[in-house]
């Protein structure tokens, strides 16, 4: 029980201080004003004067005018005929299909479709007996990343 009130008192000692500091740094200094700086500008009704003859330059950019989402819809309306067949959805899914097909034959079977899990049974199965014994297994932990070092 002593812990207790000694922690409860000690915390409102920390959060006094706290706020107190907080406080502290929060007041702004008074500078002194800065000395007025010469204004060589024109003044509203004169016009600037610059010599331009001869001066040309780059056209700026044209501005596409379609919005997030046309943009989106015009990546897979492939024909421009401004609707999306079944073909043009898939379309950009065959390349990845593709990959998983090992074999060709346009069907993704279980083995295919977990290639990248098979390929690492297979690799950590040293014996090559269709088993991982512990050891084997243990190879197969991901590797711990590189924590970025602190930017302190």
């Amino acid at each position: 029980m002593g812990r207790v009130v000694l922690g409860v008192f000690l915390g409102l000692v920390l959060g006094g201080v706290g706020i107190y500091w907080w406080q502290s740094k929060a007041q702004v200094e008074i500078k002194a004003p800065a000395p007025p700086v010469a204004d060589d500008r024109p003044s509203a009704d004169e016009l600037p004067l610059a010599d331009g003859n001869g001066l040309e330059g780059p056209m700026p950019p044209e501005a596409s005018g379609l919005t997030r989402e046309q943009r989106r819809f015009f990546r897979y309306d492939r024909n421009r005929d401004l609707s999306i067949s079944r073909n043009e959805m898939l379309s950009t899914r065959s390349e990845g299909f593709r990959k998983l097909d090992v074999d060709g034959n346009n069907l993704l079977t279980f083995e295919e479709w977990a290639v990248t899990t098979v390929n690492r049974f297979d690799d950590a199965d040293k014996d090559s007996d269709g088993k991982l014994t512990q050891r084997e297994f243990a190879s197969t932990a991901p590797k711990a990343s590189a924590r970025p070092a602190c930017k302190c």
